[in-house]
């Protein structure tokens, strides 16, 4: 079973109104959750098992290995995925431990990611690309980052662990993060841990550009993520 969700002490949204763009404050220096930003109840309702068994069931799914490179990439039916997801042990090495995030085949799911409705900030120069996923229980990604983006979870709820662009974390590239969770967190001085939020349905969460995270997956989760490039 995985580890009880942490408290959020990431900044929440507020009074950003729609279409401005993104505080300068979090655009370049802090993450922050924005609740009620976007109403996504019509997607969420395409995102039951149920309805994406039907509409990708009989398509095959590229799932990657949870360690921070996602070295081996693992084709499979989609119907072994959703309804099979591998819950993680927190013994399980990092290249038994699958999970389908991006990859996704936009001539297919294209129809599904055009009733998302992304948050209205935005970076300027920057336009939207889509990474869908679904993952069991206790998997996760370990540390890494990327460019700036959102977050969202349609189902279930994501744990994040947040470090800023100067601030290296304390990982191996192939451990899991429910190991380094159990393993290293635990004696890592208060000065020294993470930012952390649980992430739950409705609500966004924006990473700024090389922000340091890893993410532990809580439930059986469904999840979107918006990359700004």
């Amino acid at each position: 079973m995985a580890p009880a969700p942490a408290p959020c002490p990431v900044g929440k949204g507020i009074g950003m109104g729609s279409g401005a763009m993104l505080s300068l404050r979090f655009a370049f220096s802090r993450p922050v959750i924005l609740r009620g930003v976007t109403d996504n109840s019509a997607f969420r309702s395409l995102c039951t098992r149920e309805k994406l068994l039907a509409a990708f069931g009989a398509r095959p799914v590229r799932l990657s290995t949870a360690n921070t490179y996602s070295y081996r990439k693992v084709l499979a039916p989609a119907t072994l995925h959703p309804t099979s997801l591998i819950h993680a042990h927190v013994l399980s090495p990092p290249l038994d431990t699958l999970y389908f995030f991006g990859d996704n085949n936009f001539t297919e799911w294209g129809h599904l990611f055009q009733q998302y409705v992304v948050p209205p900030f935005r970076i300027p120069g920057t336009s939207p690309a889509y990474s869908f996923g679904i993952a069991g229980s206790g998997s996760g990604v370990p540390f890494h980052w990327h460019g700036p983006g959102y977050s969202e979870v349609i189902f279930g709820r994501k744990r994040w662990f947040l470090y800023p662009p100067d601030q290296t974390p304390h990982f191996h590239p192939n451990e899991t993060t429910l190991a380094w969770l159990h393993h290293t967190y635990p004696m890592l001085p208060q000065a020294q841990r993470p930012l952390e939020c649980t992430l739950r349905p409705g609500e966004v969460l924006y990473f700024p550009h090389r922000w340091w995270h890893a993410t532990l997956n809580l439930d059986t989760s469904v999840f979107i993520s918006t990359f700004l490039g």
